[in-house]
């Protein structure tokens, strides 16, 4: 905000400077008086416009309208003086001052006060504007940390147990898995403060989701993930898969075959697809209004915010499978939070 209070000021020296020069041209044509002519012009045309542009700062209330009015008066009669004083033809005749001071409070005068007004106007309407999109993004932020903030706790309960059990077990996995835990645990709380991070260590993060998962499954690796694409170049929001793939796995049946679960990752063009493709759990299919539970409603909110009009999330199912789809186009453009970082500042 005071970066762009500090352009209006340079908007206002710039203007006033050529005008200034202009002003100056236009009166050479005095002679040798032009300076002081020009001198008393200019004098009048500032009191009158800062007058009021300062005026309208004051007294923007509606219950200061009679002290703005009686001010801005004041501010008109008194304009013209410093043109009258020093014009080099006013005091030649006694009457000839009371003809300039009229002349200029009619012509000058009105101008300047216009001017004042609507400069005074436009600078609220950009500051009333840049204030607006201001509170707009810090709710858009305290958004998507809630949105954050829901990320499922309980797997990592579940993931500390299923560790308990292999150190208890003094389990080969034991290790590995703390390993696995330490670096998803940094990921959500280090580096997902990011806006964005590379699509890489995201799917690094699934990687490490899947590897705990597997904690639970005794036989070969129950997710079959394909990535296509040169996924170091990309950039995404970070967080925004795991509910994705965590419904994919509280959706699907206790015991999972080799590879039941399909994901595929797909980076052409600047435009990512993530397809996931889960086994229905035909018990619990009943109580569901529709794949993903309450995890889809936080993964649709952060893609609105996050990707407005950038993005297409499609859900179709089977009577044995669940599909879910996830395009996002333009995918090294910045998030929501690129918005007005010129002027912010």
């Amino acid at each position: 905000m005071e970066r762009v209070k500090k352009i209006f000021v340079l908007v206002h020296l710039v203007l006033w400077t050529l005008f200034t020069m202009l002003a100056s041209l236009q009166l050479s044509s005095e002679g040798d008086r032009w300076p002081t002519l020009t001198t008393g012009f200019i004098l009048t045309c500032l009191l009158v416009f800062y007058g009021n542009f300062y005026l309208l700062t004051s007294y923007s209330g509606k219950k200061n309208r009679k002290a703005y009015y009686r001010k801005l008066i004041a501010i008109m009669l008194i304009g013209p003086l410093p043109f009258v004083y020093l014009h080099p033809r006013a005091f030649e005749e006694w009457e000839n001052p009371y003809g300039y001071y009229l002349m200029t409070l009619v012509t000058i005068v009105p101008v300047f006060t216009f001017l004042g007004w609507l400069a005074r106007i436009t600078e609220n309407l950009v500051l009333n504007t840049i204030k607006k999109e201001q509170l707009e993004k810090q709710a858009v932020e305290a958004e998507l940390h809630y949105l954050k903030a829901q990320i499922n706790p309980h797997f990592l309960f579940n993931t500390l147990n299923n560790i308990h059990t292999l150190v208890y077990k003094q389990a080969p996995a034991a290790p590995e898995a703390v390993l696995h835990l330490s670096s998803l645990m940094r990921y959500m709380i280090y580096e997902s403060n990011s806006a964005t991070v590379p699509l890489s260590r995201e799917m690094n993060y699934l990687q490490d989701y899947m590897s705990l998962q597997q904690l639970r499954y005794k036989n070969s690796p129950v997710v079959d993930m394909e990535v296509e694409g040169d996924i170091t170049s990309g950039h995404i929001a970070p967080l925004l898969f795991i509910h994705l793939l965590e419904n994919a796995y509280k959706h699907s049946p206790a015991r999972l075959e080799p590879s039941a679960i399909k994901v595929r990752v797909t980076l052409k063009e600047n435009t990512l697809t993530l397809s996931i493709e889960n086994p229905i759990n035909k018990i619990s299919r009943n109580t569901l209004e529709e794949p993903g539970g309450i995890g889809l409603p936080n993964v649709k909110k952060r893609l609105a915010l996050l990707y407005p009009d950038q993005h297409s999330l499609e859900i179709s199912s089977t009577d044995e499978l669940y599909n879910v789809t996830l395009v996002i186009h333009n995918l090294q453009t910045q998030v929501h939070e690129r918005e007005a970082q010129l002027l912010y500042n």
